[in-house]
């Protein structure tokens, strides 16, 4: 190298002649490859016609047509296969080979053509190994594995934080094959609202990995609420409260206010249950089930027949429902607003119910949880956790009112109907609307043509007149398959 030096000062004529040399040489290796891409692209055109003129209607001969298609398939993807290596060896060089500025541009240029070419090969191989594998077992590859994806398509590198664009990234297993559910990779999910929330979505993101998480679930519920659903998961640890205490047994929990210590109370108006029971309370942070903490002279007589007098809060009791059904409802969903009360009281039938809810100024979540029910996390945003033709009984009140777009109320009574089980309840508890949306409102329940066993309207006395009420116990009817 020091000699070549010494001549390149010494010798200028010699030196413009090495110079030419090495880009001789270059353009060379450069129009070899071409040359190969090329045969190649020819050998990949006779392959496909030969799909479109069968070789077994000329030479009769089924079994040397199906020995000289695969062995040729065969060879030409093992050509392939060592022009990828080839060109990939140039890429490298062309990256780390000074060359002449007057020059560069133009090796740059064919080195972009020799990148397009090298996509082109690898899409070739993927497809012809895709295709192997789905003839040869029920490996159905992935959307995001079929072709090449430039790297702003990613979804990973719209973000900035890393946590995300970890989270999002397709995780290959490690051993190389499908799992034991069918898929070569992870393919983990964010709602797509997400990109219109990346601020905030960020700020959720922004934490230290094994370390405590932020108490920021009510950032987490607005970004589930504005479609960022599902969230991703996070790499901390759940703050929980300072002084967690043990829950109550469950033969006391059901109609007692739960200790205030089991509580995040920092993104709450009210920081204790007494201020939440407490009927005199304006300022609670929520409206819609105002009186829902209120176990004792609020909650407690719903549903049922306490001392004679019949429950004024639903125009059905829970006996005249299950007598629809004698021994038939066992398992359901309440998707309402509500502090576990109707689940607390299917429970003494003998009757499981998951209660969906979020927190609406107050941690309903948590009070159904320590009552000893079962809460689930969920927006209205969101497809149901569960299988079809599954659930026994959904019902549902305080939630679907007068507010809910006709389309969305559409969507949403397909999904329930989805989980339900062909003889299943559907409970519409108290949906109340403005009198001239009622008729619309009740034709979206209609459409579903389930059979009628309760079907009550009466006006809303609160509102001079201007609201209805509507309650009904429909049952979804069998269908057949097809």
């Amino acid at each position: 190298m020091k000699s070549l030096r010494i001549l390149s000062l010494e010798d200028p004529a010699m030196t413009k002649q090495i110079v030419n040399t090495t880009k001789l040489k270059t353009w060379r290796r450069i129009y070899f490859l071409i040359f190969v891409a090329g045969a190649v692209a020819l050998l990949l055109s006779g392959a496909a016609m030969s799909k479109f003129f069968s070789l077994k209607s000329f030479l009769g001969n089924e079994s040397f047509y199906s020995s000289f298609n695969s062995g040729n398939q065969n060879e030409v993807i093992e050509t392939v296969r060592t022009v990828i290596q080839k060109i990939q060896e140039e890429l490298e060089n062309l990256r780390t080979t000074e060359l002449d500025p007057t020059t560069s541009a133009s090796v740059f240029k064919q080195g972009a053509f020799l990148a397009d070419v090298l996509g082109l090969l690898e899409s070739a191989v993927a497809s012809h190994d895709e295709g192997k594998n789905q003839r040869t077992s029920n490996f159905v590859v992935h959307p995001l594995f079929k072709e090449k994806k430039r790297s702003d398509d990613e979804p990973a590198d719209y973000f900035l934080r890393e946590e995300i664009r970890k989270y999002v990234k397709i995780k290959p297993n490690r051993l190389g094959k499908q799992n034991f559910m069918g898929a070569n990779a992870t393919f983990t999910s964010i709602g797509h609202a997400c990109f219109a929330m990346k601020e905030e979505l960020e700020e959720y993101m922004d934490y230290d990995v094994g370390e405590i998480c932020n108490d920021d679930w009510k950032l987490a519920q607005r970004l589930m609420v504005h479609g960022c659903d599902p969230l991703p998961r996070r790499r901390c640890f759940s703050r929980a409260p300072k002084l967690y205490s043990q829950p109550f047994p469950i033969n006391e929990s059901m109609w007692k206010l739960p200790d205030d210590r089991n509580v995040r109370w920092s993104q709450y108006r009210c920081k204790n249950f007494k201020c939440l029971a407490n009927t005199t309370t304006t300022s609670k942070g929520f409206f819609k089930c105002s009186d829902c903490f209120n176990l004792t002279h609020h909650e407690m007589p719903r549903w049922v027949r306490l001392d004679g007098d019949s429950n004024q809060t639903s125009d059905f009791l829970i006996t005249d429902v299950l007598g629809i059904k004698p021994g038939e409802i066992r398992i359901g969903l309440d998707f309402s607003v509500g502090t576990g009360t109707f689940a607390a009281r299917m429970r003494e039938f003998n009757v499981t119910i998951v209660s969906a809810t979020i927190n609406f100024g107050a941690p309903f979540s948590e009070m159904i949880a320590l009552r000893g029910l079962v809460p689930l996390y969920l927006t209205i945003n969101q497809r149901l956790p569960f299988f079809d033709n599954t659930i026994d009984l959904i019902h549902t009140t305080r939630f679907l009112d007068g507010w809910i777009d006709f389309v969305l109320l559409d969507f949403i009574l397909y999904d329930w109907d989805r989980v339900l089980r062909p003889g299943g309840l559907l409970w519409i508890d108290s949906f109340f609307c403005l009198k001239e949306d009622l008729y619309d409102y009740l034709q979206a329940f209609e459409m579903l043509r389930y059979k009628k066993h309760k079907w009550v309207v009466v006006p809303k006395l609160d509102k001079d007149d201007r609201e209805m009420f509507f309650s009904a116990v429909l049952e979804k009817p069998p269908r057949p398959f097809r």
